[in-house]
C-alpha cells in the first residue's frame, strides 16, 4: 500500500505540494522559505524514491511544461506595466544597479563554473539560487533540458537568502551611513520630484478675463492645472465647459500641484477661503474603467467637455493618483475622479463601465491567447554568423509576449488584463506544478552531484551571493551617489530577494526602498531569465 502510493504521481504530486507549503511557513526569526520550499520537499522525495529502487519513478513531463507557461506569463502580465515605465521614469541609475547585479553574478557564476570544472547546467542553477530566482531557474531548465540545475539552485538559495538579509542590515555599519539622514534626505527628494495634487477655490479679480471663455483662456494648457466647479455671485456652483464665461467676481475652483495653483492665481486672481458648494445638478463623483470601448483612448479623443459637460479631474491608477491631461490614455481599471451634471452620470457609467466587478472578474481567454502567442514567439529563429540561429524559446517567447500584451492593454476586443488576486493564484499554481517535478528528477541525482563536486559547490553559490551585493553597493554609493536607503531596495530588487527587502522593514518607516525594489525588480527578473537562459545552453 505504501509503496503504491509512493509510486502514484498523482499522489505524489499533491503531497509533495502540501508538504511544501506546510513547510515554507515555518520561520525561524523572521526567515521561511515561503513556496520554494516545495523544491526542497520534492527533492527529497527524488531521493526516497530513488533510495527504495524506484528510479523509474517520474511525475509526468506535461505538468512541468503546463506549470512553467503559467507561471512565466503570469509574471510577465504582473511586471509588464512596471518593467516599461522604468525606462520613462527617474530610475536609470536603480536599472544601472539592476543590470550590475544580474550580470555581475552571471559573470561570477561563468568564472567559477570554468576554474572549478563545474558542469554549467548546475552553475547556472546555483546563480538562481545565488539570486532566489524562480525564474531564472525555470529559465534555466527549460534552455539547458536538464534537472541539473534545480540541484544547484536548491544548494545556493539558503544562503541566497539568508546572505542578503545579513547584508542589508550589517551594511549601514559598514559604510558609516546614517539611516536617519538619509530618511530626510528621501523625503526632501520625493517631496521635490512628485508634488501632490490640491485644490483651492479663487476669486476673479483679472480685469483681462472678464468676459472670455474657460476654452479662450486655455487654463489647462496655461496653468497645468484643472477647473472643477464655477460660480457666480448669489447663484448655485456648476461644472465647467469650454463655453463656460468667467467674470469678475466668479469663484473658481481648481485642481492641481502647488506651482499649478500659483500660475491659476496669477492669471484669474486671488485665493479665497469662501466655499464653493455643490448645487443640485452638481456632480462629482469616481468611475472605473471596465469598458473595452473607452480602453486605450485619450481624455482628448473622449472630449467629455463637450460631450458630456464634463471634467477629469483625477486619475487614479494602481494607487496612484496622476494629473489628468489630453494625451492620457486609459487603462482597463483605472479610476478618473469626474466632475459633471447630474443628468449626466447615467452616460457617463455608461461610457466608461463602471464595473468594479467587472475589473476583478478573471477571463482566462487572455492568458491562453498570450500563451499560445508566446510559444509561437519562441519558436522564431534569428540566423546568427556562422550557421548558427538564435530564438527566445519557450520560456522568453511566453515572458516577452506577456510582457508585450500587458503593456498593449487591447487588442480589438481582448484586454489583456488579468486581477491581482487571480494572477497571483495563477501564478503560485504554476509555480507548484513546475516546482515539484523539477524536484523529484533532481533528487534522484543529489548523492550523485554531491559525491562528484564535495562542498565546494556551497562556497561558490555564496560567492555567486555576495560578489554582486559588494558590486552593487560600492558603485551605487560611490560611483552613482544613490541615496542608501535607494540603494538597499535596489539592491534587494536586483537580487530578486524579497525576504530581504523585509528586512529593511524593522530598519526604516520611509518607502523608498519599498519603490526601488519595485522599479528595478521586473528589470531584474527579465534580464536573470536572458542570463540564465545563456549560461543554461553553454
Amino acid at each position: 500500500m505504501f509503496y503504491s502510493l509512493l509510486q502514484s504521481d498523482y499522489v505524489a504530486l499533491f503531497a509533495i505540494i502540501a508538504f511544501g507549503i506546510l513547510l515554507g511557513k515555518v520561520s525561524v526569526k523572521g526567515v521561511s522559505f515561503g513556496l520554494s520550499a516545495v523544491i526542497f520537499v520534492a527533492m527529497f522525495y527524488g531521493y526516497l524514491t530513488n533510495a527504495l529502487g524506484m528510479e523509474d519513478f517520474a511525475i509526468p513531463g506535461i505538468i512541468q511544461k503546463i506549470g512553467l507557461l503559467l507561471f512565466i506569463f503570469t509574471i510577465g502580465m504582473q511586471a509588464g506595466p512596471s518593467f516599461f515605465e522604468a525606462f520613462k521614469s527617474q530610475g536609470s541609475k536603480l536599472i544601472i544597479l539592476a543590470v550590475i547585479a544580474v550580470f555581475s553574478g552571471g559573470l561570477v557564476t561563468f568564472l567559477l563554473g570554468y576554474l572549478f570544472d563545474v558542469d554549467f547546467k548546475i552553475a547556472v542553477g546555483l546563480l538562481t539560487g545565488a539570486l532566489t530566482s524562480t525564474p531564472g531557474l525555470a529559465a534555466a531548465i527549460e534552455s539547458s533540458q536538464s534537472p541539473l540545475a534545480s540541484i544547484g539552485y536548491g544548494i545556493a538559495y539558503p544562503f541566497g537568502v539568508i546572505g542578503v538579509i545579513l547584508f542589508v542590515k550589517l551594511a549601514p555599519k559598514i559604510f558609516g551611513i546614517s539611516v536617519e539622514q538619509q530618511e530626510l534626505k528621501y523625503e526632501e527628494e520625493a517631496n521635490a520630484g512628485t508634488p501632490e495634487l490640491m485644490n483651492n477655490n479663487f476669486i476673479v479679480t483679472n480685469d483681462n478675463i472678464h468676459g472670455k471663455t474657460i476654452g479662450d483662456l486655455n487654463i489647462r494648457f496655461m496653468t497645468k492645472a484643472n477647473i472643477s466647479r464655477v460660480m457666480e455671485p448669489n447663484k448655485e456652483s456648476k461644472p465647467p465647459t469650454k463655453e463656460t464665461v468667467l467674470h469678475k467676481g466668479d469663484l473658481v475652483k481648481a485642481v492641481g500641484t502647488a506651482d499649478a495653483l500659483k500660475r491659476v492665481e496669477i492669471l484669474l486672481g486671488e485665493k479665497t477661503d469662501t466655499k464653493i458648494p455643490r448645487s443640485g445638478i452638481h456632480e462629482i463623483r469616481w468611475f472605473v474603467i471596465s469598458s473595452r470601448n473607452v480602453v486605450g483612448k485619450t481624455l482628448g479623443e473622449l472630449d467629455l467637455h463637450n460631450n458630456y459637460l464634463a471634467t477629469v479631474t483625477r486619475v487614479r491608477r494602481a494607487g496612484v493618483d496622476l494629473t489628468p491631461r489630453p494625451s492620457t490614455r486609459l487603462r482597463f481599471g483605472d479610476k478618473i475622479l469626474i466632475s459633471s451634471t447630474k443628468g449626466n452620470v447615467e452616460g457617463l457609467t455608461e461610457l466608461f463601465g463602471d464595473s468594479i466587478k467587472m475589473v476583478e472578474t478573471p477571463s482566462f481567454l487572455p492568458v491562453a491567447l498570450g500563451i499560445i502567442v508566446g510559444i509561437l514567439l519562441g519558436k522564431i529563429e534569428v540566423p546568427l554568423p556562422g550557421g548558427s540561429a538564435f530564438s527566445l524559446g519557450l520560456t522568453g517567447g511566453v515572458l516577452m509576449a506577456a510582457l508585450g500584451l500587458s503593456r498593449l492593454g487591447k487588442t480589438g476586443p481582448i484586454i489583456w488584463h488579468l486581477p491581482s488576486n487571480a494572477n497571483a493564484l495563477l501564478r503560485q499554481f504554476g509555480l507548484l506544478l513546475f516546482l515539484t517535478p523539477v524536484g523529484v528528477g533532481a533528487g534522484t541525482k543529489l548523492v550523485a552531484t554531491i559525491s562528484e563536486y564535495g562542498f565546494q559547490l556551497f562556497g561558490i553559490g555564496a560567492v555567486i551571493t555576495l560578489v554582486p551585493m559588494l558590486c552593487v553597493t560600492i558603485i551605487g554609493h560611490f560611483v552613482l551617489k544613490v541615496n542608501f536607503l535607494s540603494l538597499m531596495g535596489a539592491l534587494t530588487g536586483g537580487m530578486t530577494s524579497t525576504p530581504g527587502l523585509s528586512a529593511m522593514d524593522n530598519m526604516t518607516e520611509s518607502d523608498a526602498p519599498q519603490v526601488a525594489y519595485a522599479t528595478v525588480y521586473p528589470f531584474a527578473l527579465v534580464s536573470i531569465i536572458i542570463v540564465a537562459q545563456i549560461i543554461g545552453g553553454l
